[in-house]
């Protein structure tokens, strides 16, 4: 049902195409996403085929944007996910992504400790006042004595 409310807001989109639930396609252009074969798209995944003007988003044949993906084009481009490729859960993609591969987001980092939890602060300044940044090889330790 969701590719067919697609087609009809302007997204070109071909068969055997999924797209999960709250999926946002560009609302200013649709016409400016193109949505290949057997292509899926996962939950609460963002396509913006504008920025400044109209680009064009291309996702190729049997490729997979995972859940909460932003993908954004500039204008007067066109960015590519190509056929077969893997966007990771929670990836921001602004550039081409090659056939068949697999990308993502690094790994979540650790910056800093917290001495006065956020949900413990009276003012945002508490809270940052009580950031100490991390030195760099500096160790982190859970509870329990393992390193993160």
């Amino acid at each position: 049902m969701r590719p067919l409310i697609h087609r009809l807001r302007g997204v070109k989109i071909e068969s055997n195409v999924w797209i999960g639930d709250d999926v946002y396609i560009d609302g200013a252009h649709p016409e400016a996403v193109e949505i290949r074969e057997g292509a899926a798209i996962a939950m609460r995944s963002t396509i913006i085929g504008h920025t400044m003007g109209t680009g064009r988003v291309v996702i190729g044949k049997r490729a997979a944007v995972c859940a909460g993906c932003t993908i954004v084009c500039s204008s007067g481009k066109t960015l590519t996910i190509g056929e077969g490729a893997v966007v990771s859960a929670g990836s921001t993609v602004s550039n081409d992504i090659p056939a068949h591969t697999l990308c993502g987001p690094p790994r979540i980092q650790i910056y800093g400790t917290v001495e006065t939890p956020l949900r413990g602060a009276a003012t945002l300044e508490e809270f940052r006042r009580g950031l100490k940044p991390l030195r760099r090889h500096q160790e982190v330790l859970t509870p329990n004595r393992e390193r993160l």
